[in-house]
């Protein structure tokens, strides 16, 4: 059974290129980075080693992030506990869209604003929503672009995958 999902990649970026399958897994370190919360406070992925994370990039503008949203934050609460978090990376250029978009849609886990567009740049971002997952080396290990009904799945499925490690 091949559960490779999603794999992209350009240039440069090896990232991107996720793939795994029962045979074997590929991963890479996932790009470092510090942004600011909703909360107000600087967030550095290196300060999550040792967690799985979920990064979500996502847009207030994205129909499917108002669907996926929601289900990630069940699975962030079914899974917090084992050391996991999600990390939602807002690509507005403004900011106060993205809380309005929260008031909508309240999410428990840490949403950062990436205004200026550096980490879904660094991260090669080209689908709205995208999620990478991060093992608790640091590794990028799966990857998935945009979102339909039962992506939800796989990713809790990744999610108990990664935390027994």
């Amino acid at each position: 059974m091949n559960r490779t999902l999603i794999a992209a990649g350009r240039t440069g970026l090896a990232l991107l290129l996720v793939l795994f399958s029962l045979a074997g897994r590929a991963s890479e370190p996932a790009p470092d980075f510090t942004l600011t919360s909703n909360q107000g406070e600087n967030l550095r992925l290196e300060d999550y080693r040792g967690q799985v994370v979920m990064l979500n990039f996502w847009a207030s503008w994205c129909g499917p992030c108002r669907q996926e949203m929601p289900l990630m934050d069940e699975i962030y609460q079914n899974y917090k506990d084992l050391g996991f978090t999600v990390l939602a990376v807002n690509v507005d250029a403004d900011s106060a869209d993205a809380n309005r978009f929260l008031e909508a849609v309240p999410v428990s886990y840490p949403v950062l604003y990436d205004t200026e567009s550096r980490v879904s740049e660094l991260y090669e971002v080209d689908a709205m929503p995208t999620t990478v997952m991060i093992d608790r080396d640091g590794n990028a290990r799966y990857l998935h672009r945009g979102y339909q009904p039962g992506y939800e799945d796989h990713y809790a499925e990744q999610v108990r995958e990664l935390v027994r490690e």
